[in-house]
């Protein structure tokens, strides 16, 4: 019954700590991200900027995430993470601090007013914040569980010295916490446990340090998991929270004994001792590291360099000395997003022909350059927003707002085809079938009228061409009433008996309906142009009254 109850209090805690990071998160919304983007001005603000984010979301880990995704979009650089990561190291201690004052007495009170404002509450954001405080209650509870249930091991002596042959060393102690903490996301709840052993005299506080150590590395392995296919300053972010704490713990350990009587000597609870010592190794941390985060983001670029297709592939006109001039740099931008198109539009063309072969080597080529697509779309989105800095007119606002959307389409466009229309092409293979002669020339017909279509949305994006952009419009009225009579063409065959129809039918139709995807955000293309050509004709009304 005893381990029973502890398995249910540890899974009891995790979902406490996830739901009181969802919680926080969600109430936090947007404005967590921009708070976080604003306040890299300086090394002493990123710091600042980190803890109080963490202290808010509790989650070191979600941070981590959060900075690698932004680091992807290309929305903040490497370097400006350092000192953000260091910052929120120490707001995560706040979670531990707080069960180590034994609030836990008071979980059921917690408890109680985060389901009245779940149920009752009719605003999404108290709902929000009543989950926070629900998870708060969870935590706590599970805590009191695990306490209790581990009360009679306090006399059990082959227990104890089992829990002190596994943590009583540096090693063993430090990879047991790292691997606990790995694999449930999550350094509270390892502190958490650790604060529970101690409590109950299952282990000394010399043994309890190698847990804090442990679980101080152990966190980082959540951004490291995320960042493993993103562009190389992401991954850059997620191996230096890595090396922080590594370092860190490297330097502790030498000094393991005043570390001791430093956090001994900061209370008489052990609990607040485990607590303390967890804030103190992230604020040493810190004050260490932080004047030389310049050099560390050196080691880091030496350590993770960039891969070779991520050298030879980037952007070719967005160029930075021109954003001072709007005019130009809209016309840069436009000039990569037709660079963009150029590639989507050959794989819009070769992911016909795959149909058409069996080599599955021609699907892996077409990823490839979805990457690419996915890559330009990122520097775009930047250079555009940094072009917004600026003032711009209002034709440059909506021009640059065009921009944006076509790059999107484009990549979306990139999607369909990779996520898709491919893992039906390589299904297509790998069963060996075909499809009838009738079916395939029809997909041919609908895939050429809507590469047409493509063609001509995209002179009358370069253009702002409404003539051109009215055809497009057109264009997809007709071909949507010709995939209605693509899909009952196929029923038919279907109910004639023929062969191929039955084998091929749900690849049949669902490569019609992705084709009718895309031409949908091809039409898509020209919403923009055409609101702004109405734009300028309500601004030249005005300069003619």
């Amino acid at each position: 019954m005893i381990f029973i109850t502890l398995f249910g209090g540890v899974l009891l805690l995790l979902y406490g700590i996830r739901l009181l990071n969802d919680g926080l998160q969600n109430a936090a919304g947007s404005r967590i991200k921009s708070l976080l983007r604003s306040l890299t001005s300086n090394r002493l603000a990123a710091v600042g900027a980190g803890a109080f984010i963490t202290g808010l979301i509790q989650s070191s880990s979600a941070t981590s995430v959060m900075l690698v995704g932004f680091v992807s979009a290309g929305l903040m650089t490497f370097r400006q993470t350092l000192a953000v990561i260091l910052g929120a190291d120490i707001g995560a201690t706040l979670t531990v601090q707080l069960l180590a004052f034994h609030i836990y007495d008071y979980s059921l009170l917690f408890i109680g007013a985060g389901l009245a404002l779940v149920l009752f509450a009719a605003n999404r954001l108290y709902k929000s914040i009543g989950d926070a405080v629900l998870g708060f209650g969870f935590v706590f509870l599970s805590l009191k569980i695990m306490i209790d249930a581990m009360s009679p091991l306090q006399d059990n002596e082959l227990f104890r010295q089992v829990f002190i042959a596994l943590s009583g060393t540096p090693l063993a102690g430090i990879l047991l916490s790292v691997a606990l903490t790995a694999l449930v996301h999550s350094s509270a709840a390892t502190m958490g446990i650790a604060i529970v052993l101690a409590e109950s005299g299952l282990i000394p506080i010399h043994s309890a340090l190698f847990i804090v150590l442990g679980a101080n590395i152990g966190t980082s392995a959540t951004a490291l998991i995320a960042s493993l296919h993103s562009p190389v300053e992401a991954r850059r972010v997620a191996w230096s929270h890595v090396l922080f704490k590594l370092f860190g713990v490297l330097l502790f350990l030498p000094f393991l004994g005043p570390y001791e009587q430093l956090v001994t000597v900061s209370s008489s609870d052990i609990s607040r001792q485990l607590a303390n010592a967890h804030t103190l190794f992230n604020l040493i941390m810190a004050v260490v590291f932080l004047p030389f985060t310049p050099l560390f983001a050196k080691l880091i670029v030496k350590m993770v360099p960039e891969k070779a297709e991520e050298k030879k592939f980037g952007p070719m006109y967005l160029d930075d000395h021109v954003l001072g001039t709007p005019a130009l740099a809209l016309g840069q931008a436009t000039r990569e997003v037709l660079r963009a198109s150029d590639i989507v539009r050959s794989m819009f063309i070769d992911a016909i022909k795959v149909f058409e072969s069996d080599d599955s080597s021609k699907i892996n080529e077409l990823k490839d350059r979805d990457n690419l697509i996915d890559l330009l779309d990122r520097h775009i989105r930047l250079y555009i927003t940094r072009l917004s800095v600026a003032p711009l007119t209002e034709s440059q606002t909506r021009r640059a707002m065009t921009v944006l959307e076509v790059s999107r389409d484009l990549e979306s466009i990139g999607d369909i085809i990779d996520r898709n229309i491919m893992p039906l092409a390589f299904k297509r293979i790998k069963k060996g079938i075909t499809f009838s002669p009738e079916g395939l020339v029809e997909i041919h017909a609908f895939h050429r009228k809507a590469l047409e279509n493509f063609d001509i949305a995209i002179s009358a994006f370069t253009t702002n061409d409404r003539d051109l952009a009215d055809r497009v419009l057109r264009n997809k009225e007709e071909l949507s009433g010709l995939e209605r009579e693509l899909v009952q063409a196929h029923l038919d065959r279907l109910r004639r008996g023929f062969r191929e129809s039955i084998e091929t039918s749900h690849i049949h139709l669902d490569v019609i309906g992705n084709l009718a995807r895309i031409n949908s955000l091809v039409a898509h293309f020209i919403y923009p142009v055409a609101e702004e050509k109405r734009g300028r004709g309500r601004e030249d009304v005005g300069i003619e009254a």
